[in-house]
């Protein structure tokens, strides 16, 4: 199963998100929930620096595992255009999580 867990400041801005696991709905190389969540999480990191030049820091292993840390960022602007983004991930795996919540939890 692949577990996401999204983590929020005190002010409710994501900072974080980490994905770990593999949701075995296939077998390796054909299995459509890995692939939409990792191309999810995935999308956004690149998007995140390709759009608004901000460089998050990645912890990533072959076992499934991927944490993303957004760093202190101090122009409002860009911030709220990486919150957007986030947010968008979020929308995203919970609507993957719909369809195989048996294969994906989410963690908010």
């Amino acid at each position: 199963m692949i577990k996401v867990t999204i983590n929020r400041n005190s002010t409710g801005r994501i900072d974080s998100f980490t994905m770990s696991g593999h949701a075995e709905y296939d077998v390796p190389g054909k299995d459509i929930v890995c692939a939409g969540a990792s191309a999810v999480a995935f999308g956004t990191i690149n998007s995140i620096y390709a759009l608004c030049k901000v460089e998050p820091v990645l912890e990533q292993e072959k076992n499934g595992f991927l944490r993303c840390q957004i760093p202190p960022l101090k122009d409002e602007t860009i911030e709220e255009k990486v919150q957007l983004l986030l947010e968008g991930m979020l929308v995203s795996l919970q609507t993957i999580e719909l369809d195989y919540g048996q294969y994906m939890k989410i963690q908010s």
